[in-house]
């Protein structure tokens, strides 16, 4: 025990202890003498007891603390023995002193814990600036952040109390508060003279301050929205006004700025400050919340919703004229669609030019209003009054139906198709209208297993049955607790109803998930859906009205006021002052893989977005947790893992997808110019095997024009140009074309291609054997570098608007009718695929996509043979490489580089891995895919001519490797049986040692668009666009089933994997 602290105990008796600490400075002062072991030994107290001896430094210190703070002291039961009786109360203080020991070493280690009180916040809840600010951590911790930060002598920091430290900060401040006592005068005279205009109204009797003030304040106006014409985005606050002169913010963007990376404030995407992730790392939590459990929500406000109302059949051509042509949608079968009972999701295009020639503009949803009893001409109307029910019973000549539907499309492709509504609205008698929506109407998605959960949990009905308010789609809505998937409703279901105040009832509760009913009632309304009988009402989230009412909210300085007049915990009571909320809800499911998770999507009035989203953010789920933030790139995530291509990325043949490819074009080209030369992709003299140097077209982009440009050198011999609405395009219509677009956009056309040259370096630079350049290279660069780029950005744009995708249907029913195609599609068609590894390897953007190399019909290649051999004469011998050997004059090729090898397409089908047999054979042996273990064995009572053939084929065949490759090991290629013995290192040093090459640009079927590993797959998947005609082509010769193989090489790298492509 130490000398100053002394026990119970009397003078003179020994304390024991588990670990005595060293006493500081005193015990470090006396002498350390050596026991037998050679360890030095303190003293301490009077007691005797030895401790180790501290160590010096920081370090040593700290450790004594700890040491100090964990060690308990204990006293000898022994001690309260005197003559062999037990002393009680010598007894009972020895154990009390043990006690108080116990709970002194527990307030020690509580205090002295390593960990600080801003790294015990959850993860989600961590800021930087916690450490040094008591008002970044929650209200519980903030005064032990206080005391800790005082005791560490830690700069804090108060945003409230910090001076202005120059002198423009210094003016600033001073001017803000001038200009703030200059407000507060007004503001009080305002409020004097309306006090005085009432006094006289009233006869001189005076209002009090805050009723004055009241009178003072005047509701918000109803918002103006112009018809035909684009509506300006909602006025902002004055204080955050100047951050929106080129940009929008959404209703959360104040939520989503602490919580997530927002898009530059110089660098907007569509026009709307949009959050891209959050700030916590989210990507396999966000693949486990949509697969497993829990939800994922994102702000999809800024999707754009356009209005158009008019007569019936002028609606029906507008929707034609956009592409919506099906049988499907006009027939019985599209009778709930337009009875407003589901919607309708797909690509909407415009017509190019002539020949029936059309381009998509993007996706989009369409969502009719169910017909009302009685429509007027002027557009929306809201319910029928009394009067105008009795004015509507005298006889009036009949009038044509009115209709009004929503159109959500991608903001990216809103002002054209705006432009293009209006162009084809102005062609209808009579005349039909539309209206921007754009911040009318926001949304909210939600995907995961709890997400019907959690609109549950916040979307509670307005209206009571007292109301006789006929509300048949809450009912469905509240009947469907326990469902986990909303792909399991059906197909593009549309429910509507008016919610309350979600601040009502905040914080939100966990829902039971028993409130549904018994699961047979439940099944027995997904398979009915009583909502299909008709007799809908007309949805309230269409009339101007109800979303203007819905919009003025009250305040929520008055919700906290009521709040406090009410009973703790009790959800506040539905008064006049709370109007109802129209939500429209609409399910979907994914249309690539039918067991993955659908999605919800809530559409209110633009303002109600931001309280829905609070008490979603809020709500407990029945699994734990939280629902979980999503941005654009979660967003993206999960259309990968579902399979279907993401709007504009992943569609090319759309204007917005061009645009999106060109400016992710530049910011690689920006990225690779920062990098330094050492630590960058040289792209002329990437290697690819068999004498090839560089990159096929542009490494930094999705080089359509270039693939395209290869189609027309395929079929411009023996043919005159064809039209490229027809069925192919030439070198010359491209090169007019851009001319023309060009000379529209007062640039500089495109220098012709010069003659066929023979370069010493490269080979040469035109014909058949030439590398062939993107169209966007040929812009001239003779005006400065800035010229330049513009002019080969100009070229890119226009070589990629001839650009046309083919659809899935129309796909498949061309490949129904090979071999005989009489219809081709054009040599510029796209269609959009998802590519699948076959075993190995990840694709990145921008990744090229190969066909395997096939033999044409009726054009054999020639067969090299090696010299005669002595006692083999006459048996052919076929070559590993064909670069060793001479070709004859009328084989070789007009290049100088070397050719690939004949059966590269062989080597790359003996990539596919083996098939698992249940048994074994006898007898015979089983056909193996993959690669042979070694060299085949002579077989027995065999001639000698043929053990002659087998000896030489054995002799020119490569030396086998030491050690032999493994079974199953498939990072070789080896092939011993002297007719197939290529590697990528043999045939010109491009790629992996025994790694088959990849093939030639003539075999170019387009490139990747996104590609990631996919953790729902379980290995390397990306979505691609790739050329139709090339993919029949390759159909045809190699059947259904080998010709969608395909070989995937990543931009700047000489090594392609094996993988199989299907259309989306």
């Amino acid at each position: 025990m130490d000398a100053k602290r002394s026990g119970p105990l009397e003078k003179g008796t020994e304390s024991k202890k588990r670990k005595a600490p060293p006493t500081g400075t005193d015990a470090a002062a006396k002498s350390r003498p050596h026991n037998n072991n050679g360890r030095s030994t303190a003293t301490t107290g009077t007691t005797g007891t030895t401790a180790p001896a501290p160590t010096a430094g920081r370090f040593g210190a700290k450790r004594v603390k700890f040491q100090d703070a964990r060690n308990i002291r204990t006293q000898p039961a022994d001690a309260a023995l005197e003559d062999g009786k037990l002393d009680l109360q010598k007894f009972l203080n020895a154990r009390e002193f043990e006690i108080k020991a116990l709970e002194d070493s527990m307030r020690k280690c509580k205090s002295t814990n390593a960990s600080r009180v801003f790294q015990q916040v959850p993860r989600a809840l961590r800021r930087r600036t916690a450490s040094h600010n008591a008002r970044r951590v929650p209200k519980r911790l903030r005064e032990r952040a206080k005391r800790e930060m005082l005791e560490d002598n830690t700069p804090t920091v108060e945003a409230r109390k910090r001076r202005p430290r120059t002198t423009r900060a210094r003016i600033r401040a001073e001017t803000a508060k001038k200009l703030g006592i200059l407000a507060e005068k007004k503001k009080k005279r305002l409020l004097q003279k309306a006090a005085a205009a009432a006094a006289a109204a009233d006869g001189g009797a005076a209002l009090p301050g805050k009723e004055a003030k009241i009178m003072v304040d005047t509701r918000p106006a109803r918002p103006k929205i112009r018809r035909d014409a684009l509506n300006e985005p909602p006025k902002a606050q004055s204080k955050f006004r100047k951050r929106q002169i080129n940009k929008t913010w959404l209703p959360t963007h104040l939520w989503h700025a602490k919580r997530a990376t927002m898009t530059e404030p110089s660098k907007p995407l569509w026009r709307f400050a949009i959050p891209l992730t959050p700030t916590e790392k989210c990507y396999r939590p966000t693949h486990r919340a949509v697969g497993q459990k829990g939800v994922v929500v994102w702000d999809a406000s800024y999707m754009s919703t356009i209005g158009l109302y008019g007569t019936a059949e002028g609606v029906e051509r507008v929707l034609k004229a956009l592409g919506l042509t099906q049988e499907s949608l006009w027939g019985a079968r599209g009778q709930k669609w337009r009875a407003g009972v589901r919607k309708w999701t797909g690509l909407v295009s415009k017509p190019i030019g002539g020949g029936g020639s059309r381009r998509d503009i993007g996706p989009a949803t369409i969502v009719w209003n169910p017909q009302a009893p009685a429509r007027s001409d002027d557009g929306p109307t809201t319910t029928e009054t009394a009067a105008e029910a009795a004015a509507a019973s005298t006889p009036t000549p009949p009038k044509k139906p009115q209709r009004q539907l929503l159109i959500r499309t991608h903001p990216s492709c809103f002002l054209e198709l705006f432009e293009e509504l209006l162009k084809l609205a102005k062609m209808q008698t009579p005349r039909l209208h539309i209206e921007d929506l754009r911040f009318e109407i926001g949304s909210i998605e939600l995907t995961g297993p709890a997400s019907t959960e959690t609109l549950l949990g916040i979307l509670q009905p307005y209206h009571t049955k007292s109301d006789n308010k006929d509300e048949r789609h809450l009912r469905v809505f509240q009947s469907l607790a326990g469902v986990t998937n909303p792909a399991s409703l059906p197909k593009d279901a549309v429910l509507a109803f008016s919610v309350q105040d979600p601040r009502l009832s905040y914080p939100p509760r966990r829902v039971d998930s028993s409130s549904g009913g018994p699961a047979g009632a439940l099944l027995e309304t997904l398979a009915s859906w009583p909502l299909d009988d008709g007799g809908v009402e007309p949805f309230d989230i269409f009339c101007r009205d109800r979303r203007h009412e819905a919009s003025r909210l009250p305040s929520q300085k008055a919700i906290n006021r009521r709040k406090g007049a009410n009973a703790p915990g009790e959800p506040l009571p539905v008064t006049k002052a709370d109007p109802p909320v129209p939500v429209l809800l609409l399910a979907s499911r994914p249309s690539t893989d039918g067991q993955a998770q659908g999605t919800w999507t809530l559409l209110a009035p633009w303002k109600c977005v931001m309280p829905l989203w609070y008490s979603m953010m809020r709500l407990p789920l029945s699994t734990g947790g939280n629902p979980r933030l999503g941005g654009l790139n979660e967003q993206r995530q999960i259309a990968f893992e579902h399979g279907a291509p993401w709007f504009p990325a992943d569609f090319p043949a759309t204007d917005a997808g061009r645009e999106w490819e060109l400016e992710q074009r530049d910011k690689r080209r920006r990225d690779w110019d920062r990098r330094p030369k050492g630590k960058r992709i040289e792209w002329n003299s990437l290697d690819l095997g068999a004498g090839r140097k560089g990159e096929v077209g542009d490494g930094l982009a999705c080089d359509f024009a270039h693939l395209f440009a290869l189609c027309a050198a395929d079929v411009s011999g023996g043919g005159p140009p064809v039209p490229v609405s027809n069925s192919s395009l030439n070198p010359q219509a491209i090169g007019s074309s851009i001319t023309d677009g060009a000379a529209a956009m007062e640039i500089d056309p495109p220098t012709p291609a010069p003659a066929p040259e023979l370069s010493e370096k490269t080979g040469p630079t035109s014909g058949p054997g030439a590398t062939q350049q993107p169209l966007a290279a040929t812009a001239p660069t003779t005006g400065g570098t800035a010229t330049g780029t513009t002019a080969g950005t100009a070229a890119a744009k226009a070589a990629l608007g001839l650009i046309r995708h083919v659809p899935k249907p129309t796909f498949t029913s061309l490949l129904a009718a090979l071999p005989d195609l009489g219809n081709p599609p054009a040599k510029c068609s796209l269609i959009t695929i998802h590519l699948t590894f076959v075993t190995r390897g990840v694709a990145n953007t921008c990744a090229r996509i190969y066909r395997l190399p096939s033999r044409k019909p009726g054009a054999a290649p020639p067969v090299p043979t090696l010299p005669s051999l002595p006692g083999v004469e006459g048996v052919e011998v076929f070559a590993t490489d064909p670069s060793s050997l001479s070709l004859s004059s009328s084989t070789a090729p007009a290049s100088t580089t070397k050719s690939l090898p004949r059966d590269l397409g062989d080597q790359w089908l003996r990539q596919l891995p083996q098939p698992k047999h249940s048994g074994f054979t006898r007898g015979a042996q089983r056909p193996q895919l993959g690669r042979s273990r070694g060299p085949p064995r002579m077989p027995a009572g065999i001639d000698m001519a043929t053990r002659k053939k087998l000896l030489a084929q054995s002799i020119v065949a490569t030396e086998l490797p030491y050690p032999p490759p493994k079974p199953g090991d498939y990072s070789h290629n080896h092939s011993y049986n002297g007719l197939e013995m290529s590697s990528g290192g043999g045939a010109g040093g491009g790629g992996h040692q025994h790694h088959p090459l990849c093939p030639g640009e003539d075999d170019l079927l387009g490139f990747v668009t996104s590609g990631a590993f996919s953790l729902s797959e379980g290995r390397g998947t990306a979505i691609g666009s790739i050329s139709a005609d090339r993919a029949l082509e390759a159909i045809r010769d190699a059947g259904a089933k080998t010709g969608k193989l395909c070989v995937v090489r990543n931009a700047g790298e000489s090594v392609g994997w094996l993988a199989r492509w299907e259309v989306v």
